[in-house]
């Protein structure tokens, strides 16, 4: 590494937890940070063999040396941060900003309440669009103010560029998708910032000349949730035959699916600055890849894909997801 920025590739849902937890593991992580929008993205692990879902904390959960921090730039809700510590049992290496901003019922609200962002966009209801309004308008509330967070705040990135400095390995992860992008993504179907490396790493308070890896995650085949053009799209119907039925983390909503998208990978490796590539959910378009570990494992066609977007979208590939466990991968970096 030593700095690593995880961002997703499409419209979200790419797996990119299930990559954060594998690279915290794998990698000894002495720190995960989250940047991003806040509680309206959802990131699965399964390990061990539960099933956790997490909105607020770092997916780096499963490694108890690593310390799980929530950067200034992210939207936190109070509620939803320590009922996450509770469920992980990750009390006394969680931490977030004191600078973080806090989403209240109002904004919940708000966002509910607004046919234009509830029915229009299709946004998920957290509160994160009119929570970022007022952050903006200088009207919000920080998480210095709230008494049950006092406990946990941690100034994010000093921790974080001090680990650095002393040459430990870090994950900064970032929520949503490219092209879910404030500024980037397909507006107005889009979250409420911008959700790029470069912002993920400016959510923690890491600067750009000390990142050193960009992985951006694709699926094996493309899902957005919500409004919004999809190239290619599958009628549910369609969705179904293929396997590619889902539904979102956060709102439980089915995922509407479209073929891999190489001239949106492109673009993404282009906005993101990445330097590798994750393929995940393998095993869902090749059956015979599930669980497979080793590269020459994976049956030919799953091979040829992988070669394929390396060769169009001309970074190297170097994990691959063949099943929803944190276990589940193979590891083609070099180092």
């Amino acid at each position: 590494m030593p700095c690593m920025v995880t961002v997703g590739g499409f419209y979200g849902d790419e797996g990119k937890g299930k990559v954060i937890s594998y690279l915290a593991l794998k990698d000894n992580v002495a720190v995960a940070a989250r940047g991003g929008v806040g509680p309206n993205a959802g990131h699965s692990i399964v390990w061990k063999g539960k099933t956790y879902k997490l909105r607020m904390l770092p997916s780096a959960f499963a490694n108890l040396e690593t310390r799980l921090l929530v950067g200034p730039g992210v939207l936190v809700n109070p509620q939803v941060f320590l009922q996450e510590v509770k469920d992980t049992g990750t009390e006394g290496r969680c931490g977030l900003d004191p600078l973080c901003a806090i989403i209240e019922q109002k904004h919940i609200d708000l966002d509910r309440g607004s046919a234009h962002l509830s029915g229009t966009i299709g946004t998920t209801g957290t509160g994160t669009g009119p929570c970022n309004v007022d952050r903006v308008n200088r009207q919000v509330k920080l998480a210095r103010e709230v008494k049950e967070l006092k406990s946990y705040l941690v100034d994010v990135p000093l921790v974080v560029n001090e680990l650095l400095r002393k040459g430990r390995n870090v994950l900064l992860e970032g929520t949503q998708g490219t092209y879910l992008s404030l500024f980037h993504g397909s507006y107005p179907y889009v979250t409420s910032k911008d959700v790029t490396a470069s912002s993920i790493a400016a959510d923690v308070g890491v600067g750009p000349t000390n990142v050193d890896e960009v992985v951006v995650v694709f699926k094996a085949y493309v899902t957005r949730v919500g409004a919004g053009f999809l190239k290619g799209e599958l009628s549910p119907e369609e969705a179904a035959k293929q396997g590619w039925a889902e539904f979102g983390t956060v709102t439980g909503r089915q995922r509407r699916a479209a073929p891999f998208d190489f001239d949106l990978a492109r673009r993404a490796v282009m906005l993101n600055g990445a330097t590798q590539i994750a393929l995940t959910k393998m095993d869902v378009v090749f059956q015979k890849a599930g669980g497979v570990t080793e590269y020459e494992g994976l049956p030919k066609d799953a091979r040829d894909f992988v070669e394929s977007v390396e060769k169009k979208v001309k970074v190297p590939v170097t994990l691959i997801g063949t099943g929803p466990a944190v276990e589940e991968v193979i590891d083609r970096r070099p180092f």
